[in-house]
């Protein structure tokens, strides 16, 4: 039954009308040109003779690369819409009246366009899960399973109100683990710039300097020296190096599974920030599971999108192994210890949970002590993590600084 639903779920992709640019001859014989929106070249032509033109050319408009772009939707944009939705339903507002209130004084041109294509299409007869599947880059498998439940069972506004509550939660901790990534990196990127500068624009005019003395360097300024030398020759290999490094790894890391299994169990290892990494995919895990399996989804078909959302591949490899040994009878708990990637804590509360049936509750509060978790690890890293970068940075500068001056020291000694 389960399945049948799901398959029933995978309409056609909605896409935007496209635009074509044709010439051709009116009833009067005179020529006539103009834009036509249709679905192909054969469309439009049809289109045309209907209304008494001889289309001659009839081609796609080009895309206007100067045309301003149309704002992005992001995962914060459908959380508010989820809130605002549920809000409205449950105060008694119809459906449609909502997706037309909502849709209409979005601030999102984009957002806007696409809740008022939603509404059209609830109108002509569809479900609302159907018309927001038609959107896959906004509305998820999770999501669309959540709603299809809520519709078959009569509890859409309940269930509209625990994935906006989900959503949220799962984008603050989005937020927070991408603040302790970010950080870091940001930092590292500035003081490696600020080196370069150093290295191809500053030492070269002490460098011009030194040349004056006719004296022997101290070693550190020879090595520095050495240093700038390589960066104002070969700044172009470094830089590019660098960038395409990073580019080449991250396009390598989206094609290949096996280096995107690689990169997350070795970020997982990673101290401090492997340690957030982990809480939050164990924090989302639980999330998850508890909203699918409160909205009545069977455990097994609900694991397939806990899998999706757990935002990292090991936890989601062994969500696929966990879900497979559920489904031949293996208990939960079980199946989470054999995957040895979960805490006692989470193994015991998940036991006590399927022992009591009422797994959903266990689950949540698992995520919310985690999410807590995962707020004050990012904190105390974020605490210890700049005494010991502005330690770096000091020492990077000051070598430099002493470096460039030692030689003027030697210099004023010898005076």
């Amino acid at each position: 039954m389960a399945t049948a639903s799901k398959a029933k779920l995978k309409p056609k992709k909605a896409e935007l009308p496209t635009l074509y640019i044709w010439q051709g001859t009116n009833k009067a014989g005179r020529n006539v040109k103009g834009e036509q929106a249709g679905e192909s070249v054969q469309a439009v032509r049809a289109d045309l003779r209907r209304q008494g033109i001889t289309p001659g050319k009839v081609r796609r408009k080009p895309k206007d690369l100067f045309a301003p772009r149309k704002p992005k939707i992001k995962p914060v944009h459908i959380a508010i819409f989820s809130r605002m939705l549920a809000t409205m339903m449950s105060s008694g507002v119809p459906m449609m009246q909502s997706l037309q209130i909502i849709g209409e004084g979005h601030e999102n041109a984009s957002m806007q366009e696409m809740i008022l294509a939603i509404k059209a299409d609830v109108e002509s007869g569809t479900s609302l899960a159907e018309s927001l599947a038609k959107f896959p880059l906004h509305f998820d498998d999770l999501y669309i399973s959540l709603i299809n439940a809520g519709e078959q069972s009569g509890t859409l506004e309940a269930l509209l109100h625990e994935i906006a509550t989900y959503q949220e939660k799962t984008e603050a901790l989005k937020s927070k683990i991408k603040k302790a990534l970010v950080y870091p990196t940001a930092i590292m990127v500035v003081a490696f710039i600020v080196t370069a500068i150093l290295m191809i624009f500053v030492i070269p005019q002490f460098q011009a300097l030194f040349t004056g003395f006719g004296a022997d360097l101290p070693g550190l300024t020879k090595m520095v020296i050495s240093i700038s030398q390589f960066f104002q020759d070969f700044w172009w290999l470094i830089f590019g190096s660098i960038i395409g490094s990073v580019m080449g790894f991250m396009a390598a890391r989206k094609r290949s599974r096996k280096i995107q299994h690689f990169m997350d169990r070795m970020l997982l290892k990673l101290p401090v920030i492997g340690d957030v990494l982990t809480k939050g995919a164990i924090a989302r895990f639980a999330r998850t599971f508890s909203v699918m399996f409160k909205a009545g989804v069977p455990m097994v078909e609900a694991m397939t999108s806990v899998a999706g959302a757990t935002g990292n591949i090991v936890y989601n490899e062994a969500t696929i192994e966990m879900r497979d040994d559920v489904s031949t009878g293996t208990q939960l708990n079980k199946a989470m210890t054999d995957t040895e990637l979960f805490p006692n804590m989470v193994v015991q509360m998940v036991s006590i949970g399927e022992e009591s049936g009422s797994l959903d509750a266990m689950l949540a509060k698992v995520a919310d002590f985690f999410e807590r978790e995962v707020d004050d690890a990012v904190d105390n890293m974020t605490a210890l993590m700049e005494p010991f970068i502005m330690a770096f940075l000091g020492v990077l500068i000051g070598t430099l600084v002493i470096a460039m001056y030692l030689p003027i020291f030697k210099l004023g000694a010898v005076v």
